[in-house]
């Protein structure tokens, strides 16, 4: 790497509250030459909340192949350049993971200027007991395919499943969810982080769903949904295998035969199972 090359800084930016800004951001935005945000209006109200005057170039999903290399150019003219996106961290489910990974190949000093994370700061409140979560981003926009990416995720029983929405398709995603998961698996949705309106609701999906259609001003903002793992145990005395086993089958199969199917492949009380296949059945 040559001695008089630039630097890239990938900053992260408030989520909603124009205070939740390090100072060290500050110091950043001050300092380099050009600031490439995905939004140069949304960027310009935040640079003049904190009085910055830095020169602005645009950097988003549609023109990332050109401001690579303008990027690039100006780098190697000993230039700074800070990248930001909307809100958030950049790179995460948002543009510039281009940017940074041709930076790095080309032999650029990459520097992170941590920050907000809108699945971090929902996991952070939620209340989830869980040592493990994978976090997805935005499903697919369409519900076949959206239905099948949340069915390839099915086997993720013991971390806490993370994926953004937007407020146009939350009710779709929600009904989706029930279909792969089932009315009982149990959602924290979390809504305008930071924002006047925040808002964290915890139930299962059916009641979930319910409870956005009942009320339309819930469906409005930014989603964040975390499925925290299945339970052990629930409340007839099933191991999370043998729920998620029950589920498949009714899915199929008349309640009773899924019942004596699923109690050869799980070795757990008919009883039990019965009682379980015959709450999901009346919800």
């Amino acid at each position: 790497m040559q001695q008089n090359n630039g630097t890239l800084y990938v900053v992260a930016t408030p989520i909603g509250n124009l205070r939740d800004i390090s100072l060290r951001a500050l110091d950043i935005f001050a300092l380099v030459d050009r600031i490439a945000a995905e939004h140069a209006d949304l960027t310009r109200h935040l640079l003049s909340h904190h009085g910055i005057k830095t020169p602005l170039m645009t950097l988003h999903q549609h023109n990332e192949h050109l401001a690579v290399e303008k990027i690039a150019n100006l780098l190697a003219n000993n230039q700074d350049v800070a990248l930001v996106t909307d809100a958030g961290t950049p790179c995460i489910s948002d543009p510039g993971a281009m940017l940074v990974h041709a930076m790095r190949a080309l032999g650029h000093k990459v520097v992170p200027i941590p920050g907000a994370n809108a699945a971090i700061c929902a996991l952070s409140a939620s209340g989830i007991r869980s040592t493990s979560f994978f976090f997805y981003g935005f499903l697919p926009v369409k519900s076949g395919e959206r239905q099948r990416c949340l069915a390839s995720l099915t086997q993720l029983l013991s971390c806490t499943l993370i994926f953004y929405e937007a407020p146009h398709r939350i009710v779709d995603c929600i009904n989706d969810m029930i279909a792969v998961f089932g009315v009982h698996r149990q959602i924290t949705l979390a809504r305008e982080l930071t924002k006047v309106f925040e808002t964290f609701h915890t139930d299962n999906l059916g009641n979930t769903l319910q409870w956005l259609l009942a009320d339309e001003n819930q469906q409005k903002g930014e989603f964040v949904l975390l499925l925290p793992p299945f339970l052990e145990e629930n409340e007839h005395g099933l191991s999370r295998d043998a729920q998620h086993t029950v589920q498949v089958l009714m899915k199929e199969l008349p309640l009773k035969q899924a019942v004596q199917l699923a109690v050869s492949i799980t070795g757990e009380k008919k009883k039990s199972l019965y009682a379980y296949a015959l709450s999901i059945k009346n919800d």
